[in-house]
């Protein structure tokens, strides 16, 4: 099959599913209150495809995505699975090629020649240097772009940094997702880091407060020796809180992480733990949490607590199988504070399928792994350029000032606009 003819394939593949989510009655009331939902009822037929890929790859109805739906209904092909295993990152242009582009993942640190689906006329205004969020898959050998949704010029380095990051903090395993060769490079770290952890601490658990585990975890890193006799878990009454430092958002997450936990108001308990197989990991409210299963009387807000390990998604299940295993009653009082009867197995199939069905390393890690991570961090520890005072007139074209060797309009006079 030629390349055009597979293209012809793809699209036409692309309008069964469009067409399909215009029969399906359920999909059909669901894009009409997704497309009211998002202010786009009466939006132009030309622009309908910027709003139907994401919404058939992210949309879920009764924890199905459109394009699940559409497999389920139409059968399985190999394009179709291809579709499904669909990635969206955001990538720097390196080249634009005659029918496609070459493309940096910033999040997984893998270089991608794609094919567009459309006439690469449709690109105007597109450059190498520039940076877009797309979504690209894989069919016969060969990646394909089948959507872009967003382009940042090559000076918001800083802001398609962020993203990424941002995008491995919501979802570690992009950083490895169809990128073996990355993931043998942290199954290499996690093994010489967890020797290291074992050696320095004579234990894979340090229980702490949150005013310590920053140190620990900065010591460890470093390599330095470190002193835990005034470090432990001083608490006396657990409770389990809220605590709106961890409600990291795009704006400020980073500038949160780099505050660590000690940065936090209130104390709270936290685990530090080094898990052999995905990585570190700090645990907040993990020994209030193993309280409940002592007494859960003892312990205020217990079921909020209990909730919180059940559906905090960066919780993993081999946290809820430790505690598992030193409580031999954890199930029976799960099942009595949250009302069901569910057993071990059921618990972690409802509520981390997640962990079941993919391989996750800890966030910690994945971003100890992360270039882009590496990379932003040199951003915000660096200080901004400030605009030199100029007082003379210079001409857009002028060589800066600065003596940087660019125009003006370019250097200098970017900052000052």
């Amino acid at each position: 099959m030629t390349v055009i003819e597979r293209i012809n394939e793809i699209n036409e593949v692309v309008k069964q599913i469009f067409d399909f989510t215009q029969a399906n009655e359920t999909v059909k009331a669901d894009f009409e209150e997704y497309i009211a939902t998002i202010g786009a009822k009466n939006i132009p037929l030309n622009q309908v495809e910027k709003i139907f890929l994401p919404y058939i790859f992210e949309r879920r109805i009764n924890d199905k995505s459109i394009m699940e739906m559409f497999e389920a209904e139409n059968g399985s092909t190999d394009l179709v699975k291809s579709l499904l295993n669909a990635q969206s990152a955001i990538f720097e242009i390196k080249k634009i090629l005659k029918n496609g582009f070459e493309l940096y993942n910033l999040i997984n640190e893998k270089t991608y020649k794609v094919l567009s689906l459309t006439k690469m006329t449709n690109f105007r205004g597109v450059y190498a240097g520039q940076y877009i969020v797309s979504r690209i898959f894989e069919y016969e050998g060969e990646y394909y772009v089948i959507e872009i949704s967003n382009v940042l010029s090559h000076s918001q380095k800083e802001e398609a940094y962020r993203y990424a990051v941002m995008r491995l903090v919501n979802n570690p395993k992009m950083l490895y997702f169809d990128n073996p060769e990355k993931e043998e490079e942290i199954k290499s770290t996690i093994a010489d880091m967890y020797q290291k952890f074992i050696k320095t601490f004579n234990t894979d658990i340090i229980l702490t407060t949150n005013k310590h585990a920053d140190d620990i975890i900065g010591a460890f890193n470093e390599g330095e020796d470190v002193d835990l006799s005034d470090k432990g878990c001083d608490i006396s009454n657990y409770r389990f809180f809220h605590v709106k430092e961890l409600d990291n958002n795009y704006s400020n997450f980073l500038e949160n992480s780099m505050g660590g936990f000690s940065s936090h108001n209130e104390t709270y308990d936290v685990a530090v733990i080094f898990d052999e197989k995905n990585g570190l990991y700090a645990v907040p409210f993990y020994q209030t949490f193993s309280k409940i299963f002592e007494d859960k009387n003892s312990v205020e807000n217990a079921k909020a607590c209990v909730e919180y390990f059940l559906t905090n998604d960066s919780i993993p299940n081999t946290i809820l199988e430790r505690v598992s295993t030193n409580y031999p009653n954890f199930m029976d009082v799960i099942n009595e504070i949250m009302e069901t009867s569910d057993t071990f197995e059921e618990l972690i199939k409802k509520y981390k399928t997640e962990y079941l069905n993919n391989k996750i390393y800890s966030s910690a890690t994945v971003l100890f792994c992360s270039k882009a991570f590496s990379e932003i961090f040199d951003f915000i520890s660096e200080p901004k350029p400030q605009a030199p005072v100029i007082t003379e007139k210079v001409g857009r074209n002028d060589p800066c000032p600065c003596g940087s060797g660019k125009k003006f309009k370019n250097c200098c006079g970017k900052i000052q606009n």
